[in-house]
């Protein structure tokens, strides 16, 4: 029952516990949901008042969102497991733990998360045509799930970073290599 990825820190901990226990009992996809609302929760300001407030005992910041979650009707593992952050002094970082869980279930649907950095926004042609190559590098099965920024300060070509490998194909980093070539000849 071990997650797909790892993820490392103290939210790959607490993440990959959740994993194991929500996939031992077959309801990966309804924790991801409900921890989708926990995270709601966690923005709403009177909540994260009391949540994310250090000077608030450890035992009334459990209670106040266990009692919120039983009024939500979620399941006893998301309870249970919002209770264990919260009695460890971790609620904190519930919203870290909620990424590093959608990190998991991104790789548990085969998903391959792409980002890719262009100077200026990809017209829909280009765009296309970068998904037909990205696809190109996928295993049999996999999804690509292509995120795309823009930053003028990398002046030109595009950053791409799928799964683990990166790839820095920008005109910003051309001219800082040459620049350092010419600097030590």
């Amino acid at each position: 029952f071990q997650p797909p990825i790892q993820v490392y820190g103290v939210e790959g901990r607490y993440a990959t516990a959740l994993y194991s226990a929500a996939s031992k009992q077959k309801n990966l996809d309804q924790v991801e949901r409900e921890l989708g609302r926990v995270s709601t929760l966690l923005k709403d300001p009177k909540m994260a008042s009391i949540v994310l407030n250090p000077h608030v005992k450890r035992s009334i910041k459990q209670k106040t969102f266990n009692d919120t979650l039983t009024k939500e009707k979620l399941s006893p593992i998301t309870i249970n497991f919002i209770n264990v952050l919260a009695e460890n002094g971790r609620l904190t970082r519930a919203a870290d733990v909620v990424v590093a869980f959608g990190k998991m279930m991104s790789a548990h649907r085969g998903e391959v998360l792409c980002s890719v950095t262009t100077a200026q926004p990809l017209d829909p042609a280009n765009l296309a045509e970068l998904q037909t190559a990205l696809n190109g590098f996928l295993q049999k099965g996999e999804i690509l799930k292509l995120e795309t920024k823009s930053d003028p300060s990398i002046l030109g070509g595009m950053i791409v970073s799928i799964g683990d490998k990166y790839v820095d194909m920008s005109t910003k980093t051309k001219i800082q290599k040459l620049t350092k070539i010419m600097k030590e000849t």
